[in-house]
């Protein structure tokens, strides 16, 4: 539509404004892409804070994949384009001059691009990492502790608007995302988180629930995909683009189509499930020693370690089949570490060295 077209162009130009006079932040808002990352929500940010506080942790997976998810299907039906695209396929630019914005190795995601789904995860992640860390100070009663909460509370949300932000210009300056895009996405995972401080039954989910969850998503998803499809429309339209206007092929990653998303989600929750549901979380993090901060520092070293080597694990993508599956077992396998594996060896460590000292 026109009106889209207008706000298109006008995203355009902010590219080139960001990309032109920011030029010496390139390092940062890259780094800061990276931040915004949700791949980052399993490999650092919940295996800290799930040590710290089990129903925050607990909390954060589910915020992440329902998050996810709805962007997914956002995504599917907004059928938002990227600036990188865009720009090359658009007529609006007079005697064919389209503006040329500049590409870069995280620049070329294949999925639909609103809303953004860096802005959507980053800003309900760390909503939810802002609110549990007031809530500590909110108990608070006597009036020094009252004032010390306001200063903390503006603080800590000051850091998640700068945040935030941050991450939003860095999507908008590598060309992956328009502005409206990302302002979408932070204020869509706002909503999603907010609606999760509201749904505590997530904390005594069975085994059973997590599977019956999972299989929801993946079902309503694939339906809604193959729905659509019957009716000759093609949700996967986005990937030949960004495969047709991306400037360096290499720079396509199968890891960024909307299935792979999905299939990664649905690992995660399943193996969180799997870890708290298991002997070995009850063993360990139910245990006498679960109460020490020694234990629980242990926990967080050894489990960031030890989700450091899965980086080393590369996925065959020569069979799009075969990199779903070993895709969803890589992703459970990683809570599952964190909430069971790395507990339970530590608890075992511990119990081992009293008894030595006895």
């Amino acid at each position: 539509s026109t009106k889209m077209d207008l706000l298109h162009s006008n995203g355009v130009l902010i590219i080139q404004h960001l990309q032109r006079d920011y030029r010496a932040y390139q390092d940062f808002l890259n780094f800061m892409s990276h931040v915004g990352d949700p791949r980052n929500i399993f490999s650092v940010y919940f295996p800290l804070w799930f040590q710290l506080n089990q129903v925050v942790g607990t909390k954060m997976i589910w915020v992440a994949v329902i998050g996810d998810w709805f962007n997914l299907i956002f995504k599917w039906i907004l059928f938002g384009h990227r600036p990188y695209w865009w720009v090359q396929e658009t007529m609006i630019y007079p005697n064919q001059s389209s503006p040329c914005l500049e590409q870069f190795p995280i620049t070329c995601e294949t999925g639909p691009g609103s809303p953004s789904g860096h802005a959507m995860g980053s800003s309900c992640v760390w909503y939810v990492m802002v609110t549990a860390a007031l809530s500590y100070t909110v108990r608070w009663k006597d009036k020094s502790a009252v004032t010390l909460h306001r200063l903390t509370w503006s603080f800590l949300w000051s850091i998640f608007w700068i945040i935030q932000i941050s991450v939003c210009i860095s999507r908008v300056f590598i060309a992956t995302h328009f502005p409206h895009q990302v302002v979408l996405g932070v204020f869509a995972g706002i909503l999603v988180a907010e609606a999760f401080e509201h749904t505590p039954a997530i904390q005594t989910a069975s085994l059973r629930m997590y599977i019956k969850t999972n299989l929801f998503l993946f079902i309503f998803a694939l339906g809604f995909y193959l729905s659509l499809k019957l009716l000759d429309i093609d949700l996967l339209w986005s990937v030949p683009k960004a495969k047709k206007w991306c400037a360096n092929p290499d720079w396509i990653n199968i890891d960024t189509t909307p299935f792979a998303g999905l299939v990664r989600n649905l690992g995660a929750l399943f193996g969180l499930g799997l870890g708290i549901n298991s002997e070995m979380f009850i063993t360990s993090c139910k245990g006498k020693n679960s109460c020490k901060i020694s234990f629980r520092i242990l926990c967080i070293a050894a489990s960031l370690a030890t989700l450091q080597l899965y980086n080393f694990v590369k996925i065959p993508t020569h069979t799009e089949y075969l990199f779903y599956i070993l895709s969803f077992c890589k992703s459970a396998a990683m809570p599952l570490t964190v909430v069971a594996l790395v507990p339970y060896c530590v608890h075992l460590l511990m119990r081992t060295t009293e008894k030595k000292l006895n």
